[in-house]
């Protein structure tokens, strides 16, 4: 299995922290060895680091934990292979255009019946990895919004997202994070028990931190810098990643946040 991790904020942050103990857990303190990748979301557009190697001893990986490199919108992801070789064409995140911006996309499961049962439509993955099926997937039927007008109402796209979640839980662990630039969305399920004695343990944790305006604060998991109003980050991942109050999200549950907050759908 893998490991994910996602930001969004109100003002920029910095993800070293938490991005330096997610890469140790990629073939140091954790299996998951067969690559890492991290996206950097700015507008409309996204700055990718991926390999197909050991987060732990990668190069690029410690220059993207010590580069101080801030975005409102990132998402990170960690590999032990289930299917597909280690190849750049199966390290997530995975990134793809619709409607003029990047859409990103990590997964954290094993859903391989999703390539007999969920339509491509005009996207074709370029790997061989479940997790890309799922995403060219989702984005099938995403399309019809975003051709159709220039941003679809956060109603609508959470509605198609859920959708997909619901449809994806049925074959298998699906937690995934999704986002199309503005929006992040967060899906949590599952994660497989070690043993027959351990209980399902939950899909991803969610850590909330605010700061005072023209404060700036260096928590165990971001460092946030000083802006004139509020700042509020939200970081998921799916074990935690500092000693701080982590909260397990629930089965099944689906979190849309934007600019750090919760986003409230109508209907």
């Amino acid at each position: 299995m893998c490991e994910l991790l996602a930001i969004s904020s109100r003002v920029p942050a910095t993800i070293g922290l938490s991005f330096g103990e997610l890469a140790e857990h990629g073939g140091r303190t954790g299996p998951h060895a067969d690559g890492w990748g991290v996206a950097f979301v700015s507008g409309p557009d996204a700055v990718v680091y991926k390999e197909p190697r050991c987060s732990a001893k990668s190069a690029l990986a410690h220059f993207v934990r010590d580069s101080q490199q801030r975005a409102c919108l990132m998402i990170a992801h960690i590999r032990q292979a289930t299917a597909g070789d280690c190849t750049m064409a199966n390290t997530q995140p995975f990134v793809r255009e619709l409607g003029g911006r990047k859409h990103v996309f990590a997964h954290n499961g094993h859903v391989p019946r999703v390539v007999e049962t969920m339509p491509l439509g005009s996207f074709r993955p370029i790997g061989e990895t479940d997790s890309e099926y799922a995403f060219c997937a989702l984005l099938a039927r995403l399309e019809a919004l975003w051709r159709s007008e220039d941003a679809p109402t956060p109603e609508n796209r959470a509605a198609v997202v859920s959708d997909f979640a619901r449809n994806i839980r049925e074959l298998g662990p699906a937690n995934f994070i999704y986002s199309d630039s503005e929006l992040l969305f967060v899906h949590a399920h599952r994660r497989p028990k070690k043993d027959d004695d351990e209980p399902t343990r939950p899909g991803l944790y969610r850590l909330t931190r605010t700061c005072a305006p023209g404060a700036g604060a260096q928590l165990a998991a971001v460092a946030i810098g000083h802006a004139e109003t509020e700042q509020t980050v939200q970081v998921v991942a799916t074990v935690p990643l500092s000693d701080e109050a982590w909260h397990p999200m629930d089965c099944g549950e689906l979190l849309v946040l934007r600019d750090g907050e919760p986003v409230e759908l109508n209907g």
